[in-house]
């Protein structure tokens, strides 16, 4: 092997240098020679989010009203926990980049260049003296080290990293799901506190006829005065909720445009609550199949199936990091260093090269069994992810029991609500109208009055409830996605 001037070993340095800058100042995934980042989306949200012809993750000025769409878009591309998870899929994906690249060579390269300025005095014989000063002292080598066979470690190492990547892909969906439903649920709470309150303006004002009627009465001479102070009483008291109401609708309204990562104190407008829904058969299953296929399916699980194979591989790694590897290993170099024959004798420039090419094989004898406690850790923590599967498992099955008789209870009270609304309505209405021509008394007046306010609470509540366990379970199973919203949507009666 012959490399003149070494132009050779130089174009290595320049271009190893180039790839070195290059990889340095590029962003995240724009150099992917080993196809590692395919499985990063491309914003926190993407996996989730699927727009045509638009981009996501970019938004203008809030909706007015904010439809449920829309703050869920906005949760999921700025949750600081879907951000979160999102990094650590990139983390991942460059672990298995990682692992792929140990099957490929190393390959490094030095260059050496100094000014010498050699002065030798010989003691009483000067005639012996000499003083050498070069130009530039040049040393150029390129060396290359490609591991062969090492009984599986490679192998290992790259199925770890495949599996903490599928690992880490299940935790990004499982993330956005859980901050879909926070957000969801979240915005119903908020549209049933504005609802609340537009009920408790009306029973402000129903409170206040009641009041004006009572006083009238009492001025004809017809009711006593205690009908007044009690109408009044109640009308003092519906104040009191309403303002209440107003309270805890803007701190709902906070808690959605904190979701939605804004200030709480933004303006949000919500749409009123639809009072005609008309339940589907989304979850006709029952809920033991429900629960058999959350247990397979759900991201959390399959997440923990991940770590638990990716614990399992770590074993492998770690016993496979005992044993011997084989190397092919070369090395090219030059330099132009001077050389003397004899003490005295000056020195002269010259030029030398070497290389060589072969086998190197690495046998671990001795690590003070450190490799013995290494892999006994390794087998510890597949006991560990062993037992934090089967707790997650335990989690999504009592999750999907809970959420579905939530869903139960709500779709029942669907049709228990309205029933005791229209009830309550015709209740006062009657009781009214015999207050207002003499035949009934404030007792009765205040009580059915009472009754309606608490029908109109109950029935805004049945209603947010009912839409919101829905997703909810659409979460608990690992189903939820912005369908849901479009299924929630169209089964409002129009």
């Amino acid at each position: 092997m012959s490399v003149k001037n070494g132009w050779y070993v130089r174009s290595v340095i320049c271009l190893g240098s180039l790839l070195t800058l290059s990889v340095m100042s590029d962003a995240a995934w724009g150099i992917d020679p080993l196809l590692a980042g395919k499985s990063v989306s491309t914003t926190a949200a993407a996996a989730m989010l699927v727009h045509d012809n638009a981009q996501i993750c970019v938004f203008g000025q809030l909706a007015n009203p904010l439809p449920l769409q829309e703050a869920v878009e906005r949760s999921l591309c700025n949750n600081p926990k879907t951000r979160e998870a999102w990094a650590q899929v990139k983390i991942a994906a460059a672990g298995v980049g990682i692992g792929r690249a140990a099957y490929l060579p190393t390959v490094s390269a030095d260059w050496q260049g100094v000014h010498d300025d050699t002065v030798t005095n010989v003691t009483g014989l000067p005639q012996f003296s000499s003083n050498y000063r070069s130009p530039v002292l040049r040393t150029d080598s390129v060396s290359l080290s490609w591991v062969l066979y090492d009984f599986g470690g490679r192998k290992a190492t790259l199925a770890n990293a495949t599996e903490l990547l599928a690992a880490a892909q299940a935790s990004q969906q499982a993330a956005l799901e859980t901050a879909f439903a926070g957000v969801a649920n979240d915005y119903y709470a908020a549209q049933a506190a504005q609802g609340a309150l537009a009920a408790a303006r009306e029973i402000e004002q129903n409170a206040n006829d009641s009041f004006h009627a009572a006083t009238t009465r009492v001025d004809k001479g017809i009711a006593p005065l205690s009908d007044e102070l009690q109408a009044q009483t109640s009308w003092a008291e519906a104040i009191v909720n309403r303002t209440k109401a107003e309270g805890d609708w803007q701190t709902e309204l906070g808690t959605l445009a904190s979701d939605m990562d804004l200030t709480p104190n933004v303006p949000i407008a919500l749409p009123d609550v639809g009072d005609g829904v008309a339940p589907g058969n989304d979850f006709d299953e029952s809920v033991a199949d429900l629960i058999e296929a959350a247990k397979r399916s759900h991201p959390s699980v399959m997440a923990a199936e991940a770590q638990l194979d990716a614990a399992i591989a770590k074993v492998n790694q770690t016993r496979a990091a005992g044993l011997p590897s084989l190397s092919l290993v070369a090395k090219y170099s030059e330099n132009n260093d001077p050389t003397t024959l004899e003490i005295g004798i000056p020195q002269f420039p010259t030029t030398g090269h070497e290389w060589f090419v072969g086998f190197q094989l690495t046998i671990p004898i001795f690590s003070g069994f450190g490799q013995t406690y290494q892999t006994h850790r390794a087998e510890a923590q597949v006991e560990l992810q062993r037992d934090t599967l089967d707790e997650v498992q335990q989690q999504v099955m009592l999750d999907v029991w809970t959420s579905y008789q939530a869903l139960q209870t709500s779709t029942h009270n669907l049709g228990n609500s309205a029933t005791l609304l229209d009830l309550a309505q015709r209740s006062y209405t009657t009781v009214q109208r015999r207050y207002q021509v003499g035949v009934g008394n404030i007792l009765e007046l205040l009580n059915a009055q009472s009754s309606l306010a608490n029908a109109k609470r109950q029935r805004i509540e049945a209603l947010t409830d009912w839409r919101s366990a829905r997703l909810q379970l659409a979460a608990k199973l690992g189903k939820l996605g912005m369908w849901d919203i479009a299924s929630d949507a169209s089964s409002e009666l129009k």
